[in-house]
């Protein structure tokens, strides 16, 4: 298996410094906010934050292919880096310190491009997150002080924790019953949104989440770091990882009872 211990510690010192340019304008009173074609905010914290990234990748990993949320695409080849740079941003320009960085390393296989490096980054929570392809899921301050991750082990949704982003995505998609069914099997429902649910799957704290409509930049950081957590994360359609836009993330033991109240 290969070992990705170097493109690991290139992707935390990524977000050291995505951190440190976002939080020099998170609650700026003149910070710039536009509206983009998809009607979704982007602010300048967002653009200098992957324009930071992509020049530092330039650098160090020049071969490589980068795709991001505010860029696009660039490069070809079997590696490729995938980059959120505020997941969030609606939080982000709030003032809600619920957002994140998103540096995850796709490898291209037999299946098809797999996350196999995953950095979350939140520096208003004081919190990381990060997993590399057989090395396990683990959360801290940095590579030096940080705890391993693991999923929960309930087995039965009555006792389950389930977490999403928001209800009208379902609705505009015509699934809302399902969904709504859903939350009622469940314990307990809670829409934190964005990176968090899946960041709680890995931790145990969160059992199952899922989302009707994502990209890939906001997914491969989180799939890979729930999969070595030892959760599992595929698409509504049960595929595995992160491709098939949108997302379901469970510790396993739940993961076909949530696919059965939510595949198309």
């Amino acid at each position: 298996m290969p070992d990705y211990h170097d493109d690991l510690r290139l992707a935390h010192v990524l977000a050291d410094a995505a951190d440190a340019t976002t939080m020099e304008r998170f609650k700026a009173l003149d910070l710039k906010v536009e509206t983009k074609p998809d009607m979704t905010p982007v602010s300048e914290a967002d653009k200098a934050a992957e324009e930071l990234i992509r020049s530092s990748l330039q650098r160090a990993r020049p071969r490589d292919a980068v795709l991001g949320e505010e860029f696009g695409s660039e490069g070809t080849g079997p590696r490729r880096w995938v980059v959120d740079p505020i997941d969030g941003t609606k939080n982000y320009v709030r003032g809600v310190p619920v957002w994140a960085t998103l540096i995850a390393l796709m490898e291209r296989g037999e299946g098809g491009d797999r996350p196999v490096v995953g950095v979350v980054s939140a520096p208003a929570l004081g919190r990381r997150w990060w997993a590399a392809e057989g090395r396990g899921a683990y959360t801290g301050r940095s590579l030096s002080s940080a705890s391993r991750l693991a999923v929960s082990k309930v087995s039965g949704l009555s006792d389950a924790s389930f977490a999403y982003s928001s209800i009208s995505g379902w609705e505009e998609r015509g699934r809302l019953n399902g969904f709504l069914d859903l939350t009622r099997a469940c314990w307990r429902t809670r829409g934190y949104g964005d990176f968090w649910p899946y960041m709680m799957v890995a931790e145990g704290s969160v059992d199952i989440c899922a989302e009707p409509e994502l990209s890939l930049w906001d997914m491969a950081a989180n799939a890979v770091i729930v999969q070595e957590a030892g959760g599992r994360f595929t698409g509504l359609d049960g595929v595995p990882g992160p491709n098939s836009g949108d997302a379901a993330a469970s510790n396993g033991l739940l993961h076909g009872a949530l696919l059965d109240y939510l595949r198309p």
